[in-house]
């Protein structure tokens, strides 16, 4: 993935971001011309205690050369009234396994690396240095914060404690004396500024985002680096809460970050196994490549907390932790097609870990690790990944061991009903769930400004029905398995008992489509969880199904996602702009999000799997294979050429030019998308 120089303008350069991760919940992100353009941007952002508590530690680094006692600015920052155009000798933005810049002043060339140290809050930066002409001088300076990445320091003032041993400084920032920092640079001379501020740096995506824009960073000091004539210099600098720093070799790390993204890569088994690159042809190549860039992205979501001793996955980059129902809406997608068994048992280890009253955590508060209970369809959905772990792995023995109680708790929680954090759950005379109220949002449409919940949607709601009925299934195959007849059959009586309520009531003969909720008869995707689940409650050979279909492809169904939506509804919104209560009450009312081709894809595949006639299941597979196409060739486009270079975006407008938006890198977009495309 490589932008030239006729892409790193001002304009075009603010359109692209990068990210790398170090498995902790830490990253280094920014644009591909280096201007921090979100209070979320740095070159270390470190979680204090993994995954949570994430800080603004590196804001950048603001390189120059000085050739001739000329300076030559290689930074580019931006203020509300000025910006530095460092930019201008920018040659070159690539990023395969790392980011890598290129800069080039006068006869000489500049490469900058930067690479996390994978399991630690370390960032190291490698300079490459090519220099053809006369002596030079590198400087290297370091722009701090030590702050909430969801805060600003606006008009702050630093106090700054600073300890030189050689090359390598030990910052204290505001006093926080449990975590210095850390800085080291291979050779050069370190200066210590004395009360040097950047004061008022300006975040234009946050302007756009209706938040205040500005806030003031702290100047530690510089390193100095004398460049001999005609020569070839590699220069390190590395900045982390470990103390160790001056023991590290960029160079291994760089190489070991590589090794570890091919050795996931190459376990995928997605690649021929006897692949001899030297005699691939391109198309095998751009495949390969193709691979390893998802790899990547995938790798990015996967974290580990020590408080638990497990893996989890991360929602999304920048501000998301690790949220229940987009893990394991992820769940297939990011760790079982790429057959990391390992990290899935624990996915499902940590989401089953504190369940209370039936109900699997939402997520985790980022400040105390606070399970947090606002989700209907996290426990329901708990049980389709289960279901597709053991179609993957056969590890009926696991389940047995850590889960089936816990499945079984779920279900008769639900049975019971559930009031903790007005959730409102309970299994009703007909049969269906009724969950929420008209302040609560607990379904993935959960959308809340203030107190204000803009899509409640409590009472009966479709897909929550479709997951009941699906549960009931499972469990019913899995009392079977582990021989437990008795309950099977009430498994299976209450599910028969939904089915015939569900089909019943939720089929909107005036729309030719399912009710969203009982009463509300909005066009929206959630009615596709009827058709794709591992037992889909309306039968996926049924008149009724083929007209569901028909309404979400004609009403919903565009290249980048399903609208949430649809056109001609009330409260349609096509663009997701705006300060914070405008973005919120446009974010699930029309909207375009990519994880929903995953629903649209497993209800295809239903499809044929059920269909009875020869020629409809032969149009049918046309008609997937066509989708899958088109799924590649706008999402490959994504991945390398729009929005954030290496990963897929939450959302995007559903009007052209459907402009990425939300999150940089989005879990579930990212994991469904790969999961259409590397299906087997």
């Amino acid at each position: 993935m490589k932008l030239e120089k006729s892409k790193l303008t001002l304009e075009e350069g603010l359109k692209h971001e990068w990210i790398i991760t170090n498995g902790l919940g830490g990253y280094a992100a920014t644009t591909v011309i280096g201007i921090n353009t979100r209070k979320y941007h740095g070159l270390l952002v470190a979680p204090l205690t993994p995954p949570g508590r994430r800080h603004v530690i590196l804001s950048k680094l603001d390189e120059s050369i000085e050739i001739n006692n000329n300076k030559y600015d290689l930074y580019s920052n931006m203020c509300n009234n000025y910006i530095s155009t460092g930019f201008r000798y920018q040659e070159e933005f690539e990023k395969e396994y790392i980011p890598i810049f290129t800069y080039k002043v006068k006869n000489i060339v500049i490469k900058k690396l930067i690479c996390m140290e994978y399991g630690k809050n370390t960032v190291c930066i490698l300079y490459k240095i090519y220099n053809e002409g006369p002596n030079a001088k590198f400087t290297i300076t370091p722009v701090m914060n030590f702050r909430d990445f969801h805060f600003m320091n606006t008009n702050h003032e630093y106090k700054i404690k600073q300890e030189q041993r050689d090359q390598k400084i030990r910052v204290e920032i505001d006093e926080n004396t449990n975590n210095p920092i850390y800085m080291y640079a291979t050779e050069g001379n370190y200066i210590k500024h004395e009360n040097d501020t950047f004061r008022n740096m300006f975040y234009v995506e946050e302007e756009r985002r209706g938040l205040f824009p500005e806030e003031n960073l702290t100047v530690p000091g510089r390193y100095e680096i004398e460049i001999p004539e005609s020569t070839e210099k590699e220069v390190g600098f590395i900045c982390s809460f470990e103390e160790n720093i001056e023991e590290l070799n960029i160079k291994k790390i760089i190489n070991h970050e590589i090794e570890r993204i091919n050795n996931l890569m190459y376990e995928t088994n997605i690649l021929p196994k006897k692949l001899d690159i030297e005699k691939e042809t391109k198309e095998q190549k751009r495949n390969r490549e193709m691979l390893k860039y998802f790899m990547i992205a995938i790798d990015n979501f996967i974290v580990y907390r020590p408080s638990f001793g497990l893996h989890t996955v991360l929602a999304g980059y920048p501000w998301f932790l690790d949220w229940g129902r987009d893990c394991l809406i992820s769940f297939e997608g990011l760790l079982l097609c790429t057959k990391q068994y390992k990290v899935a048992r624990d996915l499902l280890l940590t989401g089953t870990r504190d369940i209370k009253f039936g109900l699997v955590p939402n997520g985790y508060s980022g400040y105390d690790n606070r399970p947090l209970y606002n989700s209907v369809d996290a426990p329901l959905l708990m049980f389709e990944a289960i279901r597709k772990y053991i179609e993957y792995t056969k590890d009926y023995n696991f389940i047995k061991e850590h889960l089936y109680i816990k499945l079984k708790s779920i279900i008769e929680n639900y049975k019971k009903g559930i009031t903790i954090d007005d959730n409102n759950i309970y299994l009703d005379e007909d049969f269906l769930i009724v969950s929420g109220t008209p302040e609560t949002q607990n379904t993935w449409m959960d959308a809340k400004y203030g107190n204000h919940a803009f899509t409640p949607r409590n009472g009966k709601a479709v897909e929550i029905n479709a997951l009941w009925y699906n549960a009931l299934m499972i469990m019913s195959e899995l009392c079977i398995k582990f021989g437990e007849r008795k309950e099977q059959k009430e498994y299976l009586k209450l599910a028969e008992e939904c089915k015939k309520t569900f089909l019943e009531k939720f089929y909107n003969k005036k729309r030719n489509c399912l009710f969203d909720v009982l009463g509300d008869g909005k066009v929206r995707p959630n009615q596709l969880f009827a058709l794709s689940l591992t037992y889909p409650v309306v039968s996926p050979e049924s008149e009724m199904a083929k007209s569901i279909l028909e309404v979400v492809e004609k009403k919903l169904l565009n290249k980048y996602g399903l609208k949430t939506l649809a056109k001609g509804e009330k409260g349609y919104v096509d663009i997701y702009e705006g300060d914070g209560f405008k973005r919120d009450s446009s974010y699930h009312q029309g909207i375009t999000w990519p994880w929903l081709l995953g629903l649209y894809y497993n209800s295809i595949k239903n499809m044929i799997k059920y269909a009875k006639d020869k020629q409809e299941k032969k149009e049918l597979r046309q008609k997937l294979e066509e989708f899958r196409q088109s799924v590649k060739t706008t999402f490959e486009k994504e991945l390398l050429e729009r929005g954030t270079i290496g990963s897929i975006a939450e959302i995007y407008d559903s009007k052209k030019p459907n402009l990425p938006r939300g999150t940089m890198a989005q879990c579930w977009s990212v994991a469904e998308i790969f999961r259409i495309i590397y299906d087997k």
